[in-house]
């Protein structure tokens, strides 16, 4: 018997925002490539002794750069899920499941804001 995971509904109402900090450009192909600023006394020690960039970029998969530019503000995540259904299909499946995690994902590492 397997387990299905259970999404908050109330987490789907959310209004994912693209942090207003962070920079993205986006190539011909349409991969989205984030530019995280490496800041804060901890990474300045990193830079000087493991030679840490000022800057990693983080060039997001498909389904991130897909959802990107939708994320405003303005929609929620069960709004962003039927736009995803209907450019993925049944690739996207488990759908809410999927795009709830990778909100989550987005958000924890402050590359978005709720």
């Amino acid at each position: 018997m397997s387990k299905k995971k259970v999404i908050d509904e109330n987490y789907l109402e959310n209004k994912p925002k693209r942090n207003p900090v962070l920079n993205f450009t986006t190539d011909e192909k349409g991969v989205v490539t984030l530019e995280v600023e490496n800041t804060g006394v901890v990474n300045r020690i990193f830079q000087k002794l493991l030679k840490k960039p000022k800057i990693t970029y983080v060039h997001l998969d498909e389904t991130g750069s897909f959802i990107w530019p939708y994320l405003d503000g303005e929609m929620t995540i069960t709004e962003l899920g039927v736009i995803v259904k209907e450019h993925f299909g049944e690739k996207a499946e488990p759908l809410y499941e999927r795009l709830a995690k990778y909100i989550s994902i987005l958000e924890s590492y402050h590359f978005i804001v709720m």
